[in-house]
This record gives C-alpha cells, sequence and structure tokens, in this order.
C-alpha cells in the first residue's frame, strides 16, 4: 500500500512511492569489473520542499549472505514537474556527480532515467553514462541498471529486489490511546496500555 504523508509537497505525489527505507539484494556484473551479490539499503526522505532525498549503501555478499565489504555508496535529490518529467542529481562515492532526466511512466509506478551529465574526478573509474528503470511492483522497490564506458557499450550491471521496512517507530505513535478489551501494549514512553 502507497502512503501519502500528511506534510508531503503536493508536487512529490506521484513519487510518494519511493518514500521510506527499502532493503534487499541484488547482482552486479560489468565487464572489468568483480561479479557478486551484493546487499542494499536505500532510503528516500521529504522535508516539505519539493525533493525527496535519496541515500544508497551496498555491499558485497559472501556466498552465505553475510556483507563482506562496502560496494557503493549514493546520495542525491530526486524531483518531478506536472508533467512527470522526473530529474535527479546524484553523487557516488567513486568520484562520479551524475545529472539523470527521465519520466514516470502512465497509470503505474516506473521510472525511467537517463544520465544527461557526467563528471569525473581523476580517482574515478571509466564512465561515460547509463540508464536505470526503477519499478515498484507487488508492494517491492526493483531496479535495474546499465553502465557504459568509453571500452564497453551500454549494459546491465546492476539490480536488485528490495523490500520495504517497517518503521516500528511511527507505527507505535498510531496506536490508539485505549487499546481493545484483552490487548496490553506499551507506549513509546514505556507506559502499558491497558486493554
Amino acid at each position: 500500500m502507497i502512503e501519502i504523508p500528511s506534510d508531503l509537497n503536493p508536487a512529490l505525489v506521484p513519487l510518494a512511492f519511493l518514500l521510506g527505507t527499502w532493503e534487499g539484494a541484488g547482482v552486479a556484473d560489468f565487464p572489468g569489473a568483480e561479479k557478486c551479490n551484493f546487499g542494499q539499503e536505500v532510503t528516500f526522505t521529504h522535508d516539505g520542499r519539493d525533493f525527496l532525498e535519496y541515500h544508497s549503501h551496498s555491499w558485497v555478499l559472501d556466498g552465505e549472505g553475510k556483507k563482506v565489504r562496502p560496494l557503493e555508496t549514493e546520495s542525491g535529490y530526486w524531483r518531478i514537474d506536472k508533467d512527470r518529467k522526473v530529474e535527479v542529481v546524484m553523487i557516488r562515492d567513486q568520484g562520479v556527480v551524475e545529472v539523470w532526466y527521465g519520466e514516470l511512466a502512465d497509470q503505474k509506478p516506473q521510472i525511467d532515467l537517463a544520465t544527461d551529465a557526467v563528471a569525473r574526478t581523476a580517482a574515478a573509474g571509466p564512465y561515460s553514462g547509463g540508464k536505470r528503470l526503477y519499478g515498484y511492483v507487488n508492494s517491492d522497490l526493483m531496479w535495474v541498471g546499465e553502465k557504459a564506458t568509453p571500452e564497453v557499450p551500454l549494459r546491465p550491471y546492476m539490480s536488485a529486489h528490495l523490500k520495504k521496512v517497517a518503521d516500528l517507530q511511527q507505527w507505535a505513535e498510531s496506536l490508539p490511546d485505549d487499546m481493545p478489551d484483552g490487548v496490553s501494549f506499551f507506549r513509546p514512553d514505556g507506559t502499558p496500555y491497558e486493554g
């Protein structure tokens, strides 16, 4: 279920399906880089202004699904206009800054993005652009990324399947002051609900 916070900027309502913290796993595979399974945590938050704040942390997983080491970190800002055009500014820990443009599909929560501009530091590896597809499918967030370098034409390099993480604090705060008979829980301040 997609919830729309009451304090969400009205311009961002079409992107409300992204809000929250998402966790899951995926696969990374690109020529010249280690092929691996990875874990990922993604958060989309808002503060009432006309953008979503985005953070993504991923890490290499071993054969048993345990964290081995960090893989990639990204952060950025997502906006959408009245014509469903999406723009993203993103910074990656590998020394890359990107401007992405795309659009939200009509009648479904799916966003197609492509890089419009790429800037790299001297320490960054070769990279010339990419595409991404994000989709909200059966209450999960899925994405696939494509990447190009001067030596390798555009091709898929990462994809992940993420599940929304429950916000227990928000859930606890939404409980009524008087719980139904026969039920006893504790409020966030530690005092019991009397049932």
